[in-house]
């Protein structure tokens, strides 16, 4: 289907505002990025500071329209009601199989010696390796991303045989498949997506286990299984961390390991605070800006 983009620079109190005149006008997609003026210097935001929504000193908004909408009324719609008027851009946005697009370029990622992620339509580099055959889907975690690729990392180097794992927020399952193809006895996911649900029972079942391994659930629903686990995964965002601190503590055994990502550098101290009054916490580990927490909890 082919499709429109209409772009807007602004100001940050003007964001809003446009923001809002684009969807009231029919934008099926609204999207920000910085909009570096001549002489300026980028603004870093990686990811909001806890209870934060940070913005640009200048942004880029693009809105994405049906190829047969109105362009003279949506640009007098947008030009008529804000003051002062934005400098609107139309142009057409490259038709492409973007889902093949996005597939020939995503490749085998190497997480430890024995440890491969591969996407499921390519043929696992180490076949004599444990590879974890994925196709996320509409859910979170290809392990391109630094906070999935440390938490691989660390789970190739644990002894969790037999173990009950808990993921939470699992996205794509492939922290708790990792976990079960590496020894688990069990997953238990929890994700806020019913999309992420599906994703992960598909690639279980990609990797050829059955999914009574890996129940799935929404952090509404019933979860009797949660009654106690050996090791609790968690790669969210800093700020839920902080809020989910009692949710993941919960079902930990005394001395069960805990592996927390999704973390900037910054916030590193904000989540260990969180969770040091039961949590003994070992080195932080670090990977473009992004951190690891990990350690076992204390009697």
């Amino acid at each position: 289907m082919p499709w429109l983009q209409l772009f807007a620079h602004s100001q940050r109190d003007q964001i809003s505002s446009i923001e809002d005149a684009l969807i009231e006008a029919g934008a099926v997609s609204v999207t920000l990025q910085e909009h570096i003026p001549q002489g300026a210097e980028e603004q870093a935001i990686l990811e909001p500071d806890l209870g934060e929504t940070p913005l640009w000193d200048h942004s880029r908004i693009t809105g994405l329209f049906k190829a047969d909408c109105d362009t003279k009324r949506i640009t007098q719609a947008l030009t008529g009601n804000l003051t002062p008027p934005p400098i609107l851009r139309w142009e057409q946005l490259e038709d492409k199989d973007w889902e093949r697009e996005w597939m020939d370029n995503y490749h085998p990622i190497q997480c430890s010696d024995k440890l491969w992620i591969c996407p499921s339509w390519k043929l696992p580099p180490d076949p004599s390796a444990t590879n974890l055959l994925l196709d996320p889907g509409l859910a979170f975690g290809t392990g391109t991303h630094p906070t999935t690729f440390l938490c691989m990392q660390w789970l190739a180097e644990q002894n969790i045989k037999d173990l009950d794992v808990v993921d939470y927020g699992c996205g794509s399952g492939i922290l708790g498949i990792a976990a079960l193809l590496l020894g688990a006895k069990k997953t238990t996911g929890i994700d806020i997506d019913p999309q992420a649900l599906l994703a992960t029972h598909d690639n279980v079942k990609r990797n050829g286990l059955s999914i009574e391994l890996f129940p799935v659930y929404l952090p509404q629903q019933e979860q009797s299984s949660l009654i106690s686990a050996d090791l609790i995964l968690a790669n969210i965002l800093a700020g839920p961390l902080v809020e989910l601190a009692d949710t993941l503590l919960a079902p930990l055994k005394i001395n069960g390991k805990i592996c927390l990502s999704g973390i900037l550098a910054n916030q590193a101290d904000q989540v260990k605070e969180a969770y040091s009054h039961q949590i003994t916490f070992e080195p932080v580990a670090q990977k473009e800006g992004w951190v690891r927490l990990s350690g076992f909890r204390h009697a």
